[in-house]
């Protein structure tokens, strides 16, 4: 019962705005020309599917982003943990840290583009930029807000400081670290996307691009469509981690 309630509600919505869409097509609400009606979207994305355009490119841009984006939480995690467990190194490294993390990753574009060239290099390199600093001060704040009692109750029971971060730290930082994973890569796949319209040959980012250039509105509506359900379903694969025992504890207090 409960998830058909978390599905009638947005299922409801999508009819409805596609309704509301298709009315205003009929009635010539919208010039055809500026925004393409329903059919004509339907028939493109039949095409694009048909052809092997949308699978390519959709490929291409889930390569990038999961690569950068994976590449980001495996070294972000670690580094966070040291910061927070280290007083020297928090108080070294954390002011550089938040410098980075409040540059834009787009800022790095003509950067990325000399050291890498154009392809996959300079996306997953700014998708890593997006997703690295913030999971790194995520893991930082998990950590200081544990409570010392975990600690020095593991150390009593002759745990070594190892066992007591892989034991103890890590699962009492990982929902706090998960939250942050899902908003990270909502925030990478923009950014990827983003990459691909300006220094890209494909991904949907550059089909986006191309077909702004080849005035197909109909096939830039499936694009956006494509990307808006794809976000969707990288935040719902996330929030998968949520629902592990050892860590669902954390959503539930």
């Amino acid at each position: 019962m409960k998830r058909w309630i978390h599905l009638a509600g947005p299922t409801a919505i999508a009819v409805a705005f596609l309704g509301l869409w298709s009315l205003a097509s009929h009635f010539r609400l919208m010039n055809p020309s500026i925004f393409p009606a329903p059919s004509e979207v339907y028939a493109a994305f039949l095409n694009e599917a048909g052809s092997g355009r949308l699978v390519n490119d959709l490929i291409v841009s889930l390569f990038r982003v999961l690569s950068g984006f994976l590449l980001a939480v495996s070294l972000g995690v670690p580094f966070g943990l040291c910061l927070g467990l280290s007083l020297g190194a928090r108080a070294t490294l954390l002011p550089t840290v938040n410098f980075f993390r409040n540059l834009s990753p787009l800022a790095w574009m003509p950067f990325a583009v000399v050291w890498f060239g154009v392809g996959d290099a300079p996306a997953i390199f700014l998708v890593f930029l997006s997703a690295f600093f913030s999971v790194c001060v995520a893991t930082l704040a998990a950590v200081a807000n544990v409570s010392s009692v975990y600690m020095r109750v593991a150390r009593e029971y002759g745990m070594g400081i190892w066992s007591r971060v892989w034991e103890v730290m890590l699962p009492a930082i990982l929902p706090q670290v998960i939250t942050t994973m899902r908003v990270a890569a909502g925030i990478c796949w923009t950014v990827v996307v983003a990459a691909e319209m300006i220094a890209g040959r494909d991904g949907l980012g550059f089909a986006v691009m191309d077909s702004r250039n080849g005035l197909r509105t109909d096939i830039l509506v499936v694009e956006m469509i494509v990307i808006g359900l794809v976000g969707i379903c990288l935040d719902r694969v996330l929030f998968q981690l949520t629902k592990i025992p050892s860590i669902r504890w954390g959503y539930e207090r």
